[in-house]
């Protein structure tokens, strides 16, 4: 496995945060560094909260994203809304969410080296300024752009992973796999991914304690 370099940015308080994330994304938005900027609709750089301690990073934009501007809507995103929120979540909350392309492939196709690697700078920044106690990469063309031996999904996702540089990080799976796969019975896609979730719940809630110990008295 890869272990993903970003640089290190000193704290800033959640005001500088924000700003400095949308002056990225001014930036992203008048990028042209490949030939996707040619078919896109919309750059679609972020939801959600820019000071969370969870970041989820996808694939790409698809089309419904693509024509909003926002990642994860539609079916797949309103799936990932009902499932984080049975988890205890809020994905307003406690989630920053971003892919590893912010312009949509033409007919969704997976993300080409050239097109990530355009992207990739943006992705950096982000990491860098969010600094999320979590990430979870969703889906095997997420995972995929961070591990660099072969593997599949369903046997690395629910593990706890050295990817990033004093970050846990998780592969989960993709809510528009999980649409083709209804049922919730023990040992399905949704079931695993409804453990993972709540697995993800109970790291956070570890990491955030050792950074608040309770005092003994």
């Amino acid at each position: 496995m890869i272990t993903h370099k970003f640089e290190k940015i000193g704290e800033l308080d959640a005001e500088t945060t924000k700003q400095s994330l949308k002056e990225i994304q001014n930036v992203c938005e008048q990028c042209k560094a490949c030939d996707l900027h040619k078919t896109r609709n919309h750059v679609v750089f972020s939801d959600g909260n820019p000071t969370a301690d969870i970041m989820l990073i996808g694939e790409a934009p698809g089309a419904d994203e693509d024509a909003t501007g926002t990642p994860f809507v539609g079916r797949a995103g309103k799936l990932l809304n009902e499932m984080l929120a049975e988890a205890g979540f809020s994905r307003k909350e406690d989630f920053y969410i971003c892919n590893t392309i912010k312009c949509r492939p033409p007919q969704n196709r997976q993300p080409e080296r050239e097109e990530k690697a355009a992207c990739e700078v943006y992705l950096k920044a982000q990491i860098s300024l969010v600094k999320p106690k979590i990430i979870l990469l969703c889906g095997a063309t997420a995972a995929s752009s961070f591990i660099d031996e072969e593997f599949k999904v369903t046997q690395i996702r629910g593990k706890w992973l050295n990817i990033f540089d004093g970050i846990e990080s998780m592969v989960i799976l993709h809510p528009s796999y999980l649409l083709r796969n209804h049922s919730e019975e023990q040992g399905s896609p949704r079931w695993f991914t409804k453990r993972d979730l709540e697995n993800v719940k109970k790291k956070l809630e570890a990491l955030r304690q050792q950074e608040s110990p309770v005092t003994q008295i």
